[in-house]
């Protein structure tokens, strides 16, 4: 679609499947079951949206979805398939790694990070996108390479780590910060301390990325925080701020975890937030 002068394509990882009570936090089972139904096991399906931003300047990734160097037993926990279907999307539409400029890191963690690396015909792990830069959080490095019992299996340091050895490697160490014009990244705590989310803008359209702030539809809900939050009270505040200002500024909201929906614009209903979706 367009934005602007801006161009967003629906790039794509494999889906990933979750327990169902860690992604809606406390809300019970008898009210999240009914718009995301859980298999046997009590997992629910998590698309991986990574969006492409195409600027005058830049091709922009956000996210890198899983990647392809987990080890079979954890694909069969997380039901996922071991093929890159990030790479696939990106063909798709015509783009190959080589052509990417920017990665943008919400965060570090596996679902988020895994595609940062791959490994090559010699079992090396190298960098996916060969001539991008990655953006990361400095604090969100700092804090997945001194990860503690409770963070510990949501990083691999394989995903990030062989970016501290090369010039690829971007820390941000702001709140506010501007890659390109109309193309900035937002520190919004909650899910972990430093995640960040993207705000795109252009010719007066807005388009933000949530990450997980906001990971799903459902998660529009204030009562909705995923039991992944590190900071949950933070993701509460955060998110009140960020729904307020997107539906008085009508910007589009772009989601990275809904299987259904990927953006739409908040509308009111009964005096709580729901999402018009926009298909493309």
């Amino acid at each position: 679609m367009r934005l602007g002068k801006f161009e967003i394509y629906p790039v794509a990882d494999s889906d990933i499947y979750l327990d169902g009570g860690a992604v809606f936090g406390v809300v019970p089972r008898v009210m999240w079951e009914k718009i995301y139904p859980p298999d046997d096991r009590n997992r629910i399906q998590i698309a991986l949206h990574c969006p492409l931003i195409v600027t005058k300047k830049y091709n922009i990734l956000v996210d890198t979805g899983l990647g392809t160097k987990h080890s079979e037993k954890f694909c069969h926990i997380y039901g996922i398939e071991k093929k890159s279907n990030l790479l696939k999307s990106l063909y798709r539409f015509g783009y190959e790694p080589q052509d990417i400029d920017l990665v943008i890191n919400t965060h570090l963690h596996f679902d988020h990070a895994g595609g940062n690396t791959t490994l090559n015909e010699k079992s090396e792990i190298v960098q996916t996108f060969p001539k991008a830069r990655y953006f990361v959080q400095k604090g969100e490095m700092e804090a997945a390479t001194n990860s503690n019992e409770r963070t510990r299996a949501s990083y691999r340091t394989e995903d990030f780590l062989p970016l501290d050895n090369s010039q690829s490697l971007i820390l941000v160490n702001e709140d506010i910060v501007e890659v390109d014009k109309g193309i900035s990244l937002i520190k919004i705590g909650g899910h972990t301390r430093h995640h960040q989310c993207v705000k795109i803008e252009s010719e007066g359209h807005v388009a933000f990325f949530l990450g997980d702030l906001v990971p799903t539809v459902a998660h529009v809900h204030y009562p909705y925080i995923s039991g992944y939050d590190l900071f949950p009270l933070e993701t509460l505040e955060n998110k009140k701020k960020v729904l307020r200002q997107a539906f008085e500024e009508h910007w589009l909201l772009i989601f990275q975890h809904d299987p259904k929906v990927r953006m739409g614009y908040l509308k009111k209903v009964d005096g709580r937030f729901e999402v018009e979706e926009i298909k493309i």
